[in-house]
């Protein structure tokens, strides 16, 4: 029995990497492409809302319009902190409303009846019945330049802004419903106690990108700028006071819930999905079951032609000692019953060496060397070799 050849193991391992090639560089587009969309969408969401960004979506200039104008901004992060800073002379700007937990929107909703005025943020269905009782969320809309059409004086002064999201109805005595899209508003002013509620559909006024446009920046300042204390509250998933009433954790109803409760629905069809998939490619590549059937060859292929185009492989492939190897063996295979040697020990040199000896009259040659040699060095050796071992089988066979 012979054994594979480091050039036969080389050829193997180059026919793996010309069948997995397409599919690495498959994974490869698929990460990278991840990866910039991941970036793309990193640099979009940086900074969003933050007073102390300068990004196209922070909000760095009406922070630092509203200071050249007297009103100090305080950056809070957590809900303790925000109903620590608020208080009767200060304006309260929630940027993330729906973020907040159940448990959070009744703590902030009892603190918003001692703060002067509260500005939320697009609160949408999520919040808006808690943070503001007697407001319904509706259907949202696309952003676009809106007129006020309302008494409002901030929005009278303001003009058209850029306004969209979230719509509002309410029928709250002394409200102001502002920038109306199809009848429902997108500014609602709601008169508190103590102050007031602002709902706004939509923060794009606050952008630094959108704040030099139509009159974004007179009603931001108006809104802000009321009271000489801002409060911006920037509410996070980290914030100790999200977990609070019966054991609620951003918003999810039970921490006990186990890790497949916790996975998405559409995760779990997902993957039930690709298994499927996985099984119906299995039963589509499989053999097909009973017996074999006999076809017949669309096309016969002469046997010369064949040890031909097994030859050039070899050549390309430089596999000179599997080349030697085949023709040994098959030679010793064709020897040992012409020399009465068993077929088991056909290529065992002490077995097969002794009868060819035997068999042949005395000559200058090694039979070792020619039966179970090295590999040939060159094309050359190679050619020569096949000569002596045809010569060697017909001296054999006519002896």
């Amino acid at each position: 029995m012979t054994t594979a050849s480091p050039t036969s193991t080389s050829l193997s391992a180059h026919q793996t990497w010309v069948r997995v090639r397409g599919l690495l560089l498959a994974l490869t587009v698929l990460v990278v492409a991840g990866v910039v969309m991941a970036l793309m969408r990193s640099d979009t969401q940086h900074g969003l809302l933050d007073p102390r960004s300068a990004d196209p979506k922070g909000s760095r200039a009406i922070a630092e319009l509203l200071e050249q104008r007297g009103v100090g901004t305080q950056v809070v992060t957590t809900l303790d902190e925000a109903t620590n800073a608020t208080g009767p002379g200060t304006t309260l700007l929630v940027t993330t409303p729906d973020l907040l937990t159940p448990h959070q929107q009744e703590r902030l909703r009892d603190d918003m009846d001692a703060t002067g005025r509260t500005v939320l943020l697009a609160p949408g269905p999520p919040s808006v019945g808690t943070l503001a009782p007697g407001v319904s969320a509706e259907s949202t809309t696309s952003v676009s330049a809106l007129a006020p059409r309302c008494p409002l004086s901030a929005a009278e002064r303001a003009g058209a802004v850029d306004l969209g999201g979230e719509r509002y109805t309410t029928d709250l005595p002394g409200s102001h419903a502002c920038y109306p899209n199809d009848g429902l508003a997108t500014l609602l002013r709601i008169d508190g106690p103590a102050g007031d509620t602002v709902l706004l559909g939509s923060p794009t006024l606050l952008h630094n990108e959108s704040l030099a446009e139509q009159g974004n920046a007179s009603l931001a300042l108006q809104l802000l700028g009321s009271r000489p204390h801002l409060v911006w509250y920037l509410p996070s998933l980290d914030d100790p006071s999200a977990a609070g009433g019966d054991g609620e954790t951003g918003g999810r109803e039970d921490t006990d819930r186990t890790f497949v409760e916790l996975i998405p629905s559409g995760w779990l069809w997902g993957t039930l999905q690709l298994a499927l998939a996985a099984v119906l490619a299995a039963l589509w590549r499989v053999r097909r079951l009973g017996p074999l059937v006999t076809e017949h060859l669309p096309v016969v292929v002469r046997a010369s032609e064949a040890t031909e185009g097994r030859a050039r492989l070899y050549r390309r492939a430089n596999a000179r000692d599997r080349a030697a190897t085949v023709l040994r063996t098959a030679t010793r295979t064709r020897l040992a019953p012409l020399l009465g040697v068993p077929p088991a020990q056909a290529h065992a040199p002490e077995s097969l060496l002794p009868a060819v000896s035997a068999r042949l009259a005395p000559a200058d040659r090694d039979l070792e060397a020619l039966l179970f040699g090295p590999a040939p060095t060159d094309d050359a050796a190679l050619t020569l070799l096949a000569d002596q071992l045809d010569a060697l089988e017909r001296e054999v066979r006519t002896s």
